[in-house]
């Protein structure tokens, strides 16, 4: 039988440096401040309150308005929008503060990402607790957290047209972006808390083939969810295991031409985010009985009951938000069970190399 090197039981044994500890502890904060960001944009979008700031004002923007007038200035240049001309045209103050506070607290959290990220990189970097290639590393993601700013910003613009709806496009690449972020920083994360990898037998490489191919699946509904949510697709077919008595519905392609089904397409794109959860449904118990029976140690084992139970968790939140015709807490709660799931995949990858 297979067992684990002992070079990489070793490095795994020894303790590591207090530097090491304390840059890893810091991306897994900036991890949990990205998921944070993820919730409340689900909530600012479910809440129609993405279109409430019409000025993107990264420095001045980060007070709100404080008295009366201010608010007066505020909700007046958000009348001019074709958003409340055409949608929220009874809309009082009040109601208006509702829908702002949403989008205020989603850029701040954008805003506090960026601080808690760069300064204590700049302070590791200035103390040497950094090697040249992380460095580089993290300025690489540092970078990608401006784009995603910039994104955020072109998405609302989108908006504030005419239609008064983000672009789907837009908004899946808003949500990729953070994904990707939390990803890069969770791996950097992992490697600095496990160092130590080991020569990898034939059935370990077979794992690890099959955990890359669930992380991709699960990247992919992530991108299927971001259109489902861009065009509001949840609203429609809300059955389930079939789509209003269909395993395929029949509008599949009733676009032309046919490629354009795949975006904004309600039935198509809802089949497309149903078919990654069964293939999920599949892949997961699979590598999960695989992985039990494979000669892995403790760590992956945990990581891999952890990956079954958050898809089990975030199929149950899927199902419920579809029959229930997308509650908010619930579809909040469905688009951070995204960035878990992802997480607990990415966590089975880094054990298994």
């Amino acid at each position: 039988m297979n067992s684990i090197p002992a070079d990489a039981a070793l490095a795994e044994a020894e303790p590591l440096p207090q530097k090491q500890l304390q840059v890893a502890a810091w991306l897994l904060a900036c991890c949990a401040l990205v998921f944070a960001m993820v919730v409340v944009g689900g909530v600012t979008r479910l809440t129609h309150s993405g279109l409430s700031i019409v000025e993107w004002q990264p420095i001045v923007g980060t007070v709100p308005p404080l008295n009366e007038a201010q608010w007066q200035e505020t909700f007046a240049k958000y009348q001019l929008t074709p958003e409340y001309r055409k949608v929220n045209h009874t809309m009082g103050l009040d109601e208006f503060k509702g829908i702002f506070w949403w989008e205020y607290f989603h850029r701040l959290l954008g805003r506090m990402i960026g601080a808690v990220f760069l300064l204590p990189l700049l302070w590791f970097w200035w103390r040497g607790h950094i090697d040249r290639p992380l460095t580089l590393k993290l300025a690489g993601i540092f970078v990608l957290g401006g784009l995603q700013g910039a994104m955020g910003w072109y998405m609302v613009k989108s908006g504030l047209v005419d239609d008064p709806r983000v672009s789907q496009y837009r908004l899946t690449a808003h949500l990729v972006i953070a994904l990707a972020i939390y990803a890069a920083m969770l791996w950097t994360a992992l490697g600095l808390l496990y160092p130590g990898a080991g020569a990898m037998s034939r059935q370990h490489a077979g794992l690890r083939r099959l955990s890359w191919f669930i992380t991709a699946t699960a990247a992919y509904m992530v991108i299927t969810g971001g259109f489902v949510a861009g065009i509001r697709a949840g609203l429609a077919y809300n059955t389930f295991p079939l789509m209003d008595g269909h395993l395929v519905p029949p509008e599949i392609f009733m676009l032309d031409p046919w490629y354009l089904n795949f975006f904004n397409n309600m039935a198509t794109v809802q089949f497309d985010h149903r078919l990654g959860a069964w293939l999920l449904a599949v892949l997961v118990p699979w590598f999960w009985l695989k992985t039990q029976r494979a000669p892995t140690d403790v760590r992956a084992k945990l990581a891999v009951n952890l990956l079954f139970g958050m898809l089990a968790l975030q199929i149950t939140l899927g199902i419920a938000t579809l029959l229930l015709i997308v509650p908010v807490p619930l579809a909040a709660a469905h688009q951070g069970g995204a960035v878990l799931l992802l997480g607990a995949a990415l966590f089975a990858n880094h054990t298994l190399r």
